[in-house]
């Protein structure tokens, strides 16, 4: 007998970040397995509208997934500042879920996005990362106090717990005392639109933004106090004025939180013509903006996985990242590792990154490699194990 599942779509909505990136993918590829009998879907509010078996083909019908619409988006972020409205919230999604999940007839549930509501059946959640833990000063008070009064809750309510990370596994294990044999490790995976692009493959695409191909060094993410760019920032401009001048900073990423101290920096670094701030890119271009830098440079504090690196490595660039957290983990000896706090460090390993050709080649061959070894599909295949040891 196959895998009976309902996994939870609520971190689903534009636009499409890491843990809804992560969602959908399981979304989307769950129907595919051959182990997976039944499959739905439970989005914020209410059930999808599956079939409860999987039929022909096995894709669910178009619209079956639970998406929440791009005008909740900006609701949820004001709510999401609130106190008293994260407190309401969290007493009514608890009472409205478990309801809903009445439903569930003992199949699996999977919530990917932290937190589980009550429910009779097996439980699986999924932690990305304890960053508002142990950086909480990164994260605006009213989601901290969420996070305080739900996910405590959930850890007792699983029966398995996931990780993106082994670096993320241990500090689960060590700042919250769950027994390691419930928490496994699990690496994301890379979508295969993510590779070398040829320069005609590029064109049309790069036009649209205004950038020209390996004329530029890319760093996709939030503006948000985790990544470090400030920092970033900071060394590029340091750099010689004809090396800047020539590769440009380009950031990609939704506007984010806590992001007073770098928004100046951006428009400094905008008027003086050596920084672009292209803002939340669409997902279909992603994979020719990637492949069409010349370098990339994320030097965060703290990730859980940091699924950038990954789409860098897999599109053939370069990568220079933070010696911190799970970085090392997931760049596996591919990378150029800096401190994330030393202006000076980044500065010089910066123009190493765009200058040292030897090291570049080298790079772009283990990159390749490494993202080669981490697919969509091994991670399914992972997490369908945990749901058999929770079945």
């Amino acid at each position: 007998m196959g895998l009976r599942l309902v996994l939870a779509t609520d971190a689903i909505f534009p636009p499409l970040t890491g843990i809804g990136r992560y969602a959908y993918e399981l979304a989307t590829r769950l129907p595919l397995r051959d182990d997976v009998e039944e499959l739905r879907y439970l989005g914020m509010w209410g059930w999808g509208n599956t079939p409860g078996a999987l039929g022909a083909g096995r894709l669910p019908a178009g619209g079956a997934i639970p998406v929440s619409p791009a005008w909740l988006v900006p609701v949820r972020r004001y709510m999401a500042a609130k106190h008293w409205a994260v407190e309401v919230y969290d007493q009514i999604s608890e009472v409205w879920r478990s309801r809903l999940l009445r439903q569930g007839n003992g199949a699996i549930y999977h919530s990917p996005n932290y937190f589980l509501p009550a429910y009779h059946g097996p439980m699986v959640a999924t932690v990305h990362d304890l960053s508002i833990v142990r950086f909480p000063q990164t994260h605006p008070a009213a989601r901290r106090r969420y996070f305080d009064l739900a996910f405590r809750r959930s850890l007792d309510r699983a029966d398995a717990l996931i990780t993106d990370s082994e670096t993320v596994r241990q500090e689960l294990i060590a700042d919250y005392s769950v027994a390691p044999q419930r928490v496994t490790a699990i690496h994301l995976g890379v979508d295969a639109s993510f590779r070398p692009h040829a320069e005609g493959e590029l064109r049309q695409v790069l036009a649209r933004h205004g950038l020209e191909g390996g004329q530029y060094v890319l760093s996709v993410g939030t503006l948000e106090p985790r990544k470090r760019l400030d920092q970033l920032i900071t060394a590029y401009a340091g750099m010689p004025v004809q090396l800047r001048t020539r590769f440009p900073l380009v950031l990609t990423g939704a506007r984010g939180w806590l992001n007073e101290r770098v928004r100046p920096l951006i428009e400094r670094g905008q008027a003086e013509g050596w920084l672009r701030y292209l803002g939340f890119v669409p997902q279909a271009d992603l994979p020719a903006i990637y492949s069409g830098a010349h370098a990339f440079a994320m030097i965060s504090i703290y990730e859980g996985f940091g699924l950038p690196l990954l789409e860098a490595m897999a599109s053939g660039v370069p990568v220079l990242t933070s010696d911190r957290s799970c970085m090392p983990e997931v760049t596996d000896g591919a990378a150029l590792l800096v401190d994330p706090d030393d202006v000076e460090v980044i500065r010089v390993q910066l123009a190493r990154l765009i200058e040292d050709t030897p090291w570049r080649a080298g790079a772009t061959d283990r990159g390749l490699a490494r993202a080669g070894a981490l697919t969509w599909e091994r991670c399914l295949e992972q997490t369908t194990e945990v749901y058999r040891s929770v079945a």
